[in-house]
């Protein structure tokens, strides 16, 4: 699943890779990748092989899921899409309450007790996501996991979800994307070795030129 879903990415372009020409994150970061799953949704092929691919997950991973929820904005198609596949309901969390009528945070449905899978697009440090899973904590929700679709795997993003004490499973990461780029031509097979260097230590910049 991890090379099909990488594969797919890739070749819609939703992860970009430039390691001679780094990106330049808000944080400041200079990065070799730049991922918008976002694209995921315009392209059907695509978004068939990543919504089934969440679906299975689901299923496989979190057997007593009783209700999906999306992140705010990114995860929100994503969770709709694979809760229809499943026949499950869902809702999302916006990033902040809204400032007017019932003032919410989650939209949807959702009882104290119930079982959730919170939908990801995207995990890089983590604080995003851990935000989502502790505003559904503080409603009485269940929280079981996360699926996200693609991961950095920064110690960051690990170190933030083991603290949080939430389970986390993507259906790729930057090492798969790394490795079918590589078999595909996309970058040189030591750019692989770069990408990777970027991964484990972000704020070392001495794969930029390597």
């Amino acid at each position: 699943m991890e090379k099909k879903v990488a594969k797919a990415l890739l070749e819609i372009k939703a992860v970009f890779l430039r390691p001679d020409e780094p990106f330049t994150w808000a944080s400041g970061i200079k990065s070799p990748i730049y991922c918008d799953n976002r694209l995921i949704l315009t392209s059907p092929e695509a978004r068939n092989i990543v919504e089934q691919a969440i679906a299975d997950t689901v299923k496989r991973e979190y057997p007593e899921a009783e209700v999906l929820m999306g992140t705010s904005t990114a995860g929100i198609a994503h969770a709709a899409i694979a809760a229809h596949l499943i026949g499950m309901p869902m809702g999302y969390v916006r990033g902040a309450a809204k400032d007017h009528g019932r003032q919410n945070r989650i939209e949807g449905r959702l009882e104290k007790g119930q079982k959730v899978v919170v939908i990801e697009d995207l995990i890089s440090t983590g604080g995003s996501v851990i935000d989502v899973v502790e505003a559904l904590r503080e409603a009485g929700a269940e929280v079981l996991g996360i699926v996200s679709i693609f991961t950095y795997g920064m110690q960051k993003g690990l170190d933030r979800l083991a603290a949080a004490e939430v389970r986390n499973v993507s259906l790729t990461n930057l090492d798969a994307v790394a490795e079918c780029a590589a078999e595909t031509g996309y970058i040189k097979a030591e750019d692989v070795a770069r990408l990777i260097k970027f991964r484990n230590n972000p704020s070392d910049e001495s794969w930029i030129g390597a």
